[in-house]
């Protein structure tokens, strides 16, 4: 049996990971405790932005972070709006920070 984080702890422990690279972000969402999904906006504060949600590969058995919506960033927080009538329990992180970063590659963040 494989043991999952909770949203709640995952969110808290992404946000500290952020904090300590200088890295601005915020919960813009709150969504179920334990079970919640989360999405990633990454705004480089120029008008545009990249939505990330965590994906499940059946053929590998990994997680990753695949873009959801990417663009103007009027269009990137609707797709998040669509996303959250769909799911209520969904979380959302925005990070701002001009170099994009988001440090979604770094390894522990997909799990």
């Amino acid at each position: 049996m494989e043991v999952r984080l909770t949203a709640d702890f995952w969110v808290k422990a992404y946000l500290m990971r952020l904090q300590l690279a200088g890295i601005p972000a915020f919960v813009t969402a709150r969504g179920d405790a334990t079970a919640g999904a989360v999405l990633v906006k990454q705004a480089p504060l120029d008008g545009t932005a990249c939505a990330y949600q965590r994906s499940f590969d059946l053929m590998s058995g990994q997680r990753a972070w695949v873009v959801l919506a990417q663009g103007p960033e009027p269009e990137v927080d609707a797709a998040i709006a669509r996303q959250r009538q769909f799911d209520p329990d969904l979380w959302v992180i925005e990070v701002e920070d001009r170099q994009g970063r988001h440090l979604l590659e770094q390894e522990g963040l997909a799990e």
